[in-house]
């Protein structure tokens, strides 16, 4: 099996950070791309950030120059570094990866994590 965990989503007010991980295990040969997505209450979900193997990105319009997104191959871990927090970030915060494992290859969802921007 392959699974996705993440952690690191909370409370925060505006202009603070948060960041959140998302690990992925199981019998995993390899990762090709990672990204985060985010879900708001009536709204579909949006990608946030993306990162390939190479380590290439893109960003949605409304997180760029605050958001950073990251990975660690050793640790099968994609991160993202929150910053600059706005109340429109609020949602539900999803990782998704790609993996190459055989015949469990394909994408795989977190669980999401909350974050929540209020003062």
């Amino acid at each position: 099996q392959v699974q996705l965990v993440e952690s690191g989503g909370g409370l925060v007010q505006p202009g603070g950070s948060l960041r959140l991980s998302c690990a992925a295990s199981g019998s995993i040969f390899s990762i090709y791309a990672m990204g985060w997505y985010r879900q708001a209450p009536g709204k579909q979900r949006e990608l946030v950030a993306a990162i390939t193997s190479g380590g290439s990105t893109n960003y949605a319009d409304s997180v760029k120059g605050r958001f950073t997104i990251s990975r660690d191959n050793a640790k099968n871990t994609v991160y993202l570094q929150m910053n600059s927090l706005k109340p429109e970030d609020t949602a539900v915060y999803y990782c998704n990866v790609g993996v190459v494992a055989g015949y469990l290859s394909g994408n795989y969802w977190g669980q999401g994590t909350q974050v929540t921007v209020s003062s």
